[in-house]
């Protein structure tokens, strides 16, 4: 059975989601980060898997679910911090972030009967889940990261590497407040919907 890996940073305000401000203050982009990654971490906890681990830069708070083991973010770029969550699974594992709240159970019960890789495309051209039948760190390292081809060259990384890649569904990242209202559309029922739904009309009265 498949380690799943969520890595995230702690939702608090000024660190996270600063693409949100304007016209979010970082209080309410932090309200919002929050509830993402929560409805993240409820998917993850749903779905079936050998092991659930959230590799965190900062500290736990309430909005983590039981049934987690927490592992610091190592040091470096992005592309280092993936490569390290990777290099401590033993097994298949599938890592995914903080930013598409609208996963699913259902798109995080993978398995690799018939490949040697996952792969989910973001719609800004990154990717939102990255899953290894045998984690190999150098698969990630110096891959340009927050790029729009980042999607494109990791993708190739793994094909140049002889791996058989299967994608998972495009998805789009919340980055931008116009990616929050199309995400929360996509998932009306969850969190991260509920919170924006209480944010957004002080929002846009500061427009």
């Amino acid at each position: 059975m498949t380690t799943l890996l969520v890595i995230a940073k702690e939702p608090r305000p000024g660190r996270v989601k600063t693409r949100l401000t304007p016209p979010f203050t970082p209080e309410e982009a932090a309200q919002l980060a929050e509830a993402a990654l929560a409805d993240t971490l409820c998917a993850v906890a749903a779905a079936p898997a050998s092991r659930r681990v959230l590799v965190l830069d900062g500290a736990p708070g309430p909005w983590l679910p039981s049934g987690f083991d927490v592992v610091p973010q190592g040091t470096g770029g992005l592309d280092e911090r993936l490569a390290e969550a990777f290099a401590r699974c033993a097994g298949p594992a599938l890592l995914i972030g903080m930013d598409t709240p609208q996963v699913t159970e259902e798109l995080l019960t993978v398995d690799f009967a018939d490949c040697d890789a996952r792969f989910g495309p973001a719609e800004d051209g990154g990717f939102w889940a990255l899953g290894l039948a045998e984690p190999d760190p150098a698969l990630l390292r110096g891959v340009p990261m927050s790029t729009p081809v980042t999607g494109a060259v990791q993708r190739q990384r793994l094909v140049a590497a002889g791996l058989r890649v299967r994608d998972l569904p495009r998805l789009r990242d919340v980055d931008t407040a116009a990616d929050a209202h199309a995400v929360a559309a996509l998932a009306p029922h969850g969190r991260f919907a509920r919170r924006l739904a209480r944010l957004a009309p002080a929002a846009a009265g500061r427009r």
